[in-house]
């Protein structure tokens, strides 16, 4: 069954429907990844968004659940230019087209991803609709340009305070829709980590128990978080303890304290970043996610001072907050998919953690 892909400047994009039967409107970004679509798929923060994966062949591995990064897909739609017919691995459980269609995820396959991709990269990240029906293209535009995307944190975080691990070092993750592998790198480090919903108020997590806090990742404009920022502002001024914030949770940092954040054109999503430590000079290659930045002019030096940039286009990739254990970055330390160069990060954050313990 054929199936388009509309985007808001009025481009379709023709294609085969794959996956789960219902049209889809969302804001339209690329994955540069070879491997781990399940993690791509499964990463909450890509909540209200349609993925295009730039490589050419998608599943030709399966899939096996235990990588998932959640409990489910939680983007709106996929675009591909091939499924793999035949999934090949040995811990392969089930096939990529399966498992959209078990999580309600809308596709198209036979989609020119490369002229698709070009689009999003000259004109900047545009909502879509894919649908099948394409008769009043006027009307579609209109009703694409008028869907609104919000409330995607409320929509991934957790409903309850669930706790992992069973490690000597107490660690608080306030979930804007963390992904498993930053629990399942700190439970491997020794960790024990108590998931808290977005909007537990701070005095919870200002607890005696708790040895320091990741802030996680998440879907959406960092601005819209109005009582997780003011939560975090309330952390930064009276929690001495570590605190480590990933991606959605850099960024609401940084807004708590003062800093503004602004819309990339398209993005950063891929395990292909170059990210370089300003001290050391050292460069990792990273994991992203992300269509919001920190403005570099907005950033106080009195409160913060940048300590990674991203070598490709200079933006913020990292802040180190002055007087305050806090350390935040943009990219995903915990990478799936991607590299582990920056996994480090974690090492620092539990080192501060020890030595704070052991004064």
């Amino acid at each position: 069954m054929k199936g388009y892909l509309v985007l808001e400047n009025g481009d379709i994009f023709e294609g085969e429907r794959i996956g789960y039967n219902k049209d889809a409107i969302c804001e339209v970004v690329f994955n540069t990844s070879m491997t781990g679509y399940l993690e791509v798929f499964t990463d909450p923060s890509y909540a209200g968004q349609g993925v295009v994966m730039t490589y050419p062949l998608i599943g030709n591995y399966g899939l096996t659940k235990e990588d998932q990064e959640s409990r489910k897909a939680w983007q709106e739609a996929v675009f591909v230019h091939e499924i793999a017919e035949v999934e090949s691995n040995f811990r392969s459980t089930m096939n990529i087209i399966d498992f959209l269609i078990e999580n309600q995820v809308p596709g198209l396959q036979g989609v020119n991803t490369r002229k698709l991709t070009k689009v999003l990269r000259e004109n900047g990240t545009m909502k879509g609709k894919l649908t099948s029906d394409i008769s009043n293209i006027e009307e579609i535009i209109n009703e694409i340009k008028q869907y609104k995307i919000s409330n995607l944190v409320e929509k991934v975080t957790s409903n309850q305070i669930t706790t992992c691990g069973e490690g000597k070092i107490n660690i608080a993750l306030l979930d804007f829709g963390a992904k498993q592998n930053i629990i399942n790198s700190l439970i491997k480090r020794n960790c024990k980590v108590t998931v808290f919903p977005q909007n537990t108020n701070y005095k919870e997590l200002l607890s005696d128990k708790f040895d320091g806090i990741v802030l996680s990742n998440g879907p959406g404009n960092p601005e819209d978080c109005t009582v997780a920022i003011e939560n975090i502002k309330h952390l930064y001024e009276e929690y001495t303890k570590p605190i480590l914030g990933i991606c959605l949770g850099h960024q609401l940092m940084g807004l708590a304290t003062g800093a503004k954040t602004y819309k990339l054109k398209y993005g950063h999503r891929g395990p292909n970043h170059p990210v370089q430590d300003v001290k050391t000079k050292r460069v990792c290659i990273t994991s992203q996610n992300h269509g919001y930045a920190i403005d570099e002019s907005s950033i106080n030096p009195q409160i913060a001072e940048i300590s990674h940039i991203n070598i490709n286009d200079n933006t913020v990739e990292g802040l180190r907050y002055k007087n305050k254990n806090i350390l935040t970055v943009q990219y995903h330390p915990e990478a799936c998919p991607g590299p582990e160069d920056s996994s480090y990060i974690f090492d620092d954050f539990l080192r501060e953690i020890t030595k704070r313990k052991e004064e």
